[in-house]
């Protein structure tokens, strides 16, 4: 499956984003999804993840009660929204996806990466 990340750009603190991930060339549904993060020089980091159902989403303790992930299989579509960024938020975001039904908060499992967009939490 390809994948296309978009959605980023530059906000204010307390702002909102909504990320998309655009999926093709695979069957959708059968893929668990994820979002992770990367700064220059640091590893990528987990954000959130869901599974095939969108039934079940993991979050990272830092997006907790700020940010939502959600699906739509129909549209072959992926979110995140993010309420209340902080200037730590700033970074390059991926969505992943892998073949296996279940939430994964580490980055191994997901066979497939978008290119990243940017988001930039700034005054």
């Amino acid at each position: 499956v390809q994948l296309q990340a978009s959605g980023g750009g530059l906000v204010q603190p307390g702002g909102s984003l909504r990320l998309s991930c655009a999926a093709s060339g695979g069957t959708f549904d059968r893929y668990g999804m994820g979002w992770f993060r990367q700064t220059p020089g640091n590893e990528r980091e987990f954000v959130a993840a869901i599974d095939w159902t969108g039934a079940r989403t993991m979050y990272a303790e830092f997006v907790k009660g700020r940010s939502t992930i959600s699906r739509d299989n129909a549209k072959n579509m992926m979110y995140l929204q993010m309420n209340n960024l902080k200037p730590e938020d700033t970074a390059v975001y991926y969505c992943a996806a892998k073949q296996t039904w279940s939430v994964v908060a580490i980055p191994e499992p997901y066979e497939n990466w978008g290119q990243g967009t940017q988001v930039t939490v700034s005054s």
